[in-house]
């Protein structure tokens, strides 16, 4: 059973423990892998950590404390480039208050529980969780994705906002980099040069009517040259590019629009080391201009090389926010595995 609970609710949890105890008393053997550790120490009997495709160590649940364990998961030896930036960002950029997301298959099931936060001009928040904390549903709540199912506050530059639709989150200067760029960022059946101005078409117009076709290459060249986007030409199909590069296009198509607020989910997943290095760069170097940025990752040396703040969610809940200068993995695995 592969993170069996991760999408389901307390009650089915129940049902499903249920389920367990029947079939270990028929003499049935359950590998159960779950980050849930108190699930664990509920219903294992023996324990194996593996990390990065090894076995790390096992032994039997009654012999292991819990921190003892999360010591075990964080223990990898790896060097990681931590930003020890000590920069104090003062001026408040985006206000999200009390924000809830109901699970739309039990509405009485938050999947996103009074999430409540300030990002500020220039600042890199990391977000951090593990398998089903609700990160990606908090950002796309602030999106406006989820406008019947959700409920709070956000605030853009002192003003509330009422983000119903992506367009009015758009028209706040709020951006997301989604998750899946190939079914949610790229229209991969068109050029390169198509994907880069399909945010701003309106400043493209000619006489109200056509697209100033000029004005679109030179467009596309601009964010090509300075993303050091690899590709043939701006004629090129989007879907022919690298991981990499078709990130890129996603990130170039936003900042076409001017953000004040971007938006990135799993930023660097499934790119090669040499993209992600600059991806890496240019986060910063926009952030360093004064977009407030949130990046949410399952990868903690991510976080910890870009952000200058961490949050950890767990089971829909903020359990922390904390400085990049407090944050470790050890520390922050404790609070994706406990909540407060």
């Amino acid at each position: 059973m592969d993170e069996p609970t991760s999408a389901i609710t307390d009650k089915e949890v129940d049902n499903l423990f249920d389920t367990i105890d029947e079939l270990k008393a028929e003499g049935k053997i359950i590998v159960y892998i779950s980050h849930k550790l108190k699930e664990l120490f509920l219903k294992a009997d023996y324990y194996t950590v593996l990390r990065d495709g090894a076995t790390i160590t096992s032994g039997e649940m009654k012999s292991i404390s819990q921190d003892e364990l999360v010591e075990k998961m964080a223990g990898r030896k790896i060097v990681i480039e931590k930003n020890i930036s000590d920069v104090i960002f003062s001026e408040p950029l985006m206000q999200i208050k009390n924000v809830c997301l109901k699970n739309g298959e039990d509405l009485s099931d938050l999947l996103v529980s009074d999430a409540s936060f300030t990002l500020h001009k220039g600042e890199i928040l990391g977000l951090y969780g593990l398998m089903g904390a609700g990160r990606t549903e908090l950002i796309e709540t602030i999106f406006g994705l989820h406008p019947k199912r959700s409920s709070g506050e956000i605030w853009i530059e002192g003003e509330k906002k009422n983000i119903t639709t992506p367009a009015r989150a758009i028209n706040s200067g709020v951006m997301l980099v989604p998750e899946d760029r190939k079914l949610q960022g790229l229209c991969l059946g068109l050029e390169v040069r198509s994907n880069i101005s399909v945010t701003v078409l309106k400043q493209l117009e000619q006489n109200g009517l056509f697209l100033n076709g000029r004005k679109e290459k030179v467009l596309a060249k601009d964010y090509i040259d300075q993303l050091n986007i690899k590709t043939a030409s701006q004629e090129t199909l989007s879907k022919n590019l690298s991981g990499g590069n078709q990130q890129k296009i996603v990130i170039a198509k936003w900042l076409a629009k001017k953000p004040k607020v971007l938006l990135l989910d799993e930023p660097t997943r499934g790119i090669d080391v040499g993209a992600k290095s600059e991806i890496y760069k240019l986060i910063k170097e926009l952030a360093a201009t004064g977009v407030g940025v949130v990046v949410v990752s399952s990868e903690i040396p991510e976080i910890l090389a870009l952000a200058n703040r961490v949050l950890v969610m767990c089971e829909g809940e903020i359990t922390t926010d904390m400085p990049i200068a407090e944050a470790s993995e050890a520390t922050m695995l404790t609070h994706a595995i406990h909540k407060n």
